[in-house]
């Protein structure tokens, strides 16, 4: 089991009075101006003392804001580490301060424990642009090819499917079928890459990360 400390918001102290501004983290002074992080200061506190009362752990994706990642988060990651630390922490409560799908899975590898998302509608393009019936149409249309997902999806899309791959073992994975085709979801990119590794034919679905399609080759060869 992953044990762990709820991070304390440390607070200023001034002739043995406590100071109601929580004293900006370290990660945080080169990065945010220090009028900026009073903003945010009374809500950190807030949290902080609501996650002991609850006995509650925040992991928050790589992609949160400064204030959160390095103010309010115990652990961070990205989308699988996530899933993993979710899977051994002793908390009772977890929030993910993360899109819906990581959520979702949190609660999949902890069906006992209490999973918040403190946005709703905080989606992901890639999960998003695919759905449960989409998946039925396709075994429709190819009868018997199985179904290969990406664990970047909704709980719905993995429930259709019959197997689930990360990034780093999705041509292990597909290989271990001992088939001549699969259909491969969402991410259209990783099924590109994927096709290059392995001779098994795959069926793509057009499913993108808006934020990786954000950067090109070139920008990440500067």
């Amino acid at each position: 089991m992953l044990t762990r400390s709820i991070r304390s918001a440390p607070r200023l102290l001034h002739a043995g009075v406590t100071v109601s501004q929580t004293l900006m983290p370290e990660q945080l002074q080169t990065i945010m101006p220090a009028a900026e992080w009073s903003t945010h200061a009374p809500l950190v506190e807030r949290i902080t003392r609501l996650k002991r009362e609850r006995d509650a752990i925040v992991l928050a994706h790589n992609y949160m804001t400064p204030e959160i990642f390095h103010g309010v988060a115990d652990l961070t990651g990205d989308s699988l580490a996530l899933a993993r630390l979710a899977a051994e922490t002793d908390a009772d409560v977890i929030v993910m301060a993360g899109v819906h799908f990581m959520a979702e899975t949190a609660k999949l590898v902890n069906p006992d424990k209490t999973v918040l998302i403190p946005d709703l509608r905080a989606g992901c393009s890639l999960a998003s642009s695919i759905t449960g019936a989409d998946i039925r149409l396709l075994r429709q249309r190819h009868p018997g090819v199985p179904v290969v997902t990406y664990v970047n999806t909704s709980a719905e899309v993995k429930a259709e499917s019959d197997i689930c791959c990360t990034s780093g073992n999705a041509v292990q994975v597909i290989e271990s079928l001992g088939v001549d085709k699969v259909i491969f979801l969402p991410d259209e990119y990783l099924g590109r890459w994927v096709a290059t590794q392995t001779d098994v034919e795959l069926v793509l679905w057009t499913g993108h990360c808006e934020v990786h399609e954000r950067f090109t080759a070139e920008e990440l060869r500067a």
